[in-house]
């Protein structure tokens, strides 16, 4: 079953939690809109792991024709947000707890050659969006606001913005599964966004100075200590 709201979304009463689901849904088509939305409701696990979502309640729940539906989950597959075999219905992923171990270590190893690259090149720099993103994070901290979308923005930036195009093509492998458990992070509180934006910070000063070895060294320690207290989570409330 999909919970929430049609497209004309209640926006929530933070002023900059509104403004960002507003922001989200100001696109350019209708499925847009609808995929957008979906994605949000994963992000956020009101879509809880292992729900099954259908054409006909998603047609159902944003008031949309099945096609419009149809696209939006066939997205949402390709990015890894959810999963579907031949003929079944697609549902959330559940992760447990070695997929959980094999993606964060799948994730530092190729984080820490991002940032290492960014550093240790002839001119260390930080990539634009990344800058973008950590600006819109220490906002959203202040506000005491979710910090999902930026957080997983200023990592996506470091990456892309690294020489290697394969190594941004593995990111992207990864990616799907990584917004889902930052999506837990976020739903379940196990991290506030000032302690993310403090940990990018670090991040940014060791790139800038040039430090491809603390800088590596940081990233890792950033995702390990968020694989840490996912896994004490997912321990806590499994039989």
């Amino acid at each position: 079953m999909i919970r929430g709201t049609k497209v004309s979304v209640h926006l929530s009463d933070n002023p900059i939690e509104g403004d960002h689901v507003a922001g989200m849904l100001k696109t350019t088509s209708l499925p847009e809109a609808v995929y957008e939305a979906v994605r949000e409701q994963i992000l956020s696990a009101r879509i809880e792991p292992g729900e099954l979502v259908t054409e006909a309640a998603i047609a159902l729940e944003y008031g949309v024709a099945r096609p419009t539906a149809k696209v939006a989950i066939e997205r949402l597959v390709v990015e890894g947000l959810l999963t579907r075999s031949a003929h079944k219905t697609a549902r959330v992923p559940r992760l447990d707890r070695d997929d959980i171990l094999d993606l964060f270590e799948n994730r530092a190893v190729v984080e820490s050659a991002a940032i290492a690259a960014l550093a240790g090149g002839p001119v260390p720099r930080v990539p634009d969006a990344a800058l973008d993103a950590h600006r819109r994070l220490l906002e959203r901290a202040q506000a005491d606001a979710s910090f999902a979308h930026e957080d997983i923005a200023f990592h996506h930036a470091l990456v892309a913005g690294q020489p290697s195009p394969r190594l941004a093509r593995m990111h992207g492998l990864l990616m799907g599964e990584i917004e889902l458990c930052i999506g837990q992070v976020q739903a379940h509180q196990l991290l506030t966004a000032r302690v993310v934006a403090d940990q990018h910070q670090g991040i940014l000063d060791a790139v800038t100075a040039g430090d491809a070895v603390l800088g590596a060294r940081l990233v890792r320690d950033h995702i390990v200590g968020t694989r840490d207290r996912l896994l004490d989570h997912y321990d806590s409330t499994t039989p």
